[in-house]
């Protein structure tokens, strides 16, 4: 009793204030853990859509995917952050704080008060770079690369940030209810627009579609396409569990299941719906169903019961094969199923936070969800093909049927990726 007498507010002030620091520090290293494990979410692009196209344009779709975190980190950081986050404005359509990083005054640490500025800056983007890594792989093998990267570029530069600020900026979707938890529409649905407008513009790769029907053009393997979806799965777990933005427990522990029994329920949607339709046991497409399983809880991961990611899971694993004969049947070709993926799965996840979601009054309606998907849908959408189309007349984005069939790692790069070729 005499050693609790000895306690004084000075000492109990010490204690609080390490066990603040404490806290703090975990916050902010499992943000950059975080970081780090999206960081290898792009590996696991690369090496899906290295997988899941011809052997002659592995090179290519590396080498964009390569330039596309390089493009994505620098442009992010002259104007993309400055853009998503201008800390003026709430409730508005438009910001922007200045160009390059900006500390704030007396520290580094954010408004949120969990982790420094310059943490903020690199987990966010991280996220910036996804967007166009979704385009490169529907665009893939017929798309000239230098016009790409220039899309690229303005797209992370200028479209991205702009619909990220109008939620996760404090912007006016914020500010009417809308909800999206990690970016089922502000990163996975943006880039499938994006690639929609890619692809319209582009037209099919050569072959691909005649009178006859349509030709599948395989990918050349399979098992780089199947280690880059478990890769993806495992970045996952930073791409959502680090947008609970702290190291708290019960938060983080309940988004690493919800996403990771979202994934798996995907699978057997894919599974499901495919052999139904193809009667055959299509890898592409239990692949595919995973990462729309992935796609389609990351709007709700932290808000809806485990039975429901369940259920979202499900749902978007069914949605896969549907989605891909639908595309196809519209004439439109996208070699990895990127926009049945990333854009249709995106979308159902982004709504099924109104039906399954929990964030009390006002937040996540019906109403809200939908707006922000129309909104979102439509600036990107326009901003992607106004921006194609101009890249279209002055440079030309289509490489030549010469180039196309001789391939473009040779045609473009002047290498090969196997030395057997």
């Amino acid at each position: 009793m005499e050693q609790l007498n000895e306690v004084t507010p000075e000492m109990l002030n010490e204690v609080l204030i390490a066990a603040n620091e404490a806290k703090f520090i975990a916050n902010n290293l499992w943000l950059l853990v975080a970081t780090v494990l999206v960081f290898i979410m792009h590996l696991g692009f690369a090496t899906l859509e290295a997988g899941l196209v011809q052997k002659k344009n592995v090179v290519n779709i590396l080498f964009k995917n390569v330039m596309i975190v390089s493009i994505g980190l620098i442009s992010y950081y002259f104007v993309g952050f400055s853009l998503m986050y201008p800390g003026v404005n709430p409730g508005g359509f438009f910001g922007f704080a200045g160009f390059g990083l900006t500390p704030p005054e007396g520290g580094l640490t954010s408004a949120y008060g969990n982790y420094t500025y310059y943490t903020d800056f690199i987990f966010q983007g991280m996220f910036a770079a996804t967007c166009c890594t979704i385009v490169s792989g529907a665009v893939a093998e017929r798309i000239k690369l230098v016009p790409f990267l220039v899309f690229c570029t303005l797209f992370v530069t200028i479209s991205y940030p702009i619909t990220g600020m109008w939620k996760w900026g404090a912007g006016w979707l914020d500010a009417i209810g809308f909800y999206d938890f990690a970016g089922s529409t502000l990163v996975h649905s943006v880039g499938g627009w994006a690639a929609l407008a890619g692809i319209i513009l582009l037209g099919p790769r050569k072959g691909k579609y005649s009178k006859k029907g349509i030709k599948p053009i395989p990918g050349h393997s399979m098992p780089l396409a199947a280690i880059g979806v478990f890769l993806l799965w495992f970045g996952w777990f930073g791409f959502n569990g680090g947008s609970v933005l702290s190291a708290d427990p019960a938060s983080v522990s309940l988004v690493f299941v919800t996403t990771s029994l979202a994934a798996a329920a995907g699978a057997l949607g894919a599974f499901l719906v495919s052999y139904l339709m193809f009667k055959s046991y299509d890898l592409s497409m239990v692949l595919n169903g995973i990462l729309g399983g992935l796609v389609g809880i990351t709007a709700s991961a932290d808000g809806v019961a485990i039975p429901s990611s369940l259920i979202i899971g499900l749902i978007a694993g069914c949605l896969i094969p549907l989605s891909v004969t639908f595309f196809d049947r519209m004439k439109l070709d996208d070699p990895v199923g990127a926009t049945s993926v990333h854009l249709v799965c995106g979308i159902w996840g982004t709504i099924a936070v109104a039906i399954f979601g929990n964030y009390g009054e006002g937040v996540g309606t019906f109403y809200a969800q939908l707006i922000g998907v129309l909104a979102i849908g439509l600036f990107t959408f326009a901003f992607s093909f106004l921006l194609f189309y101009l890249l279209k007349i002055v440079f030309g984005i289509r490489v030549s049927s010469e180039e196309e069939v001789k391939g473009l790692d040779v045609e473009e790069h002047d290498l090969r990726a196997y030395a057997f070729n």
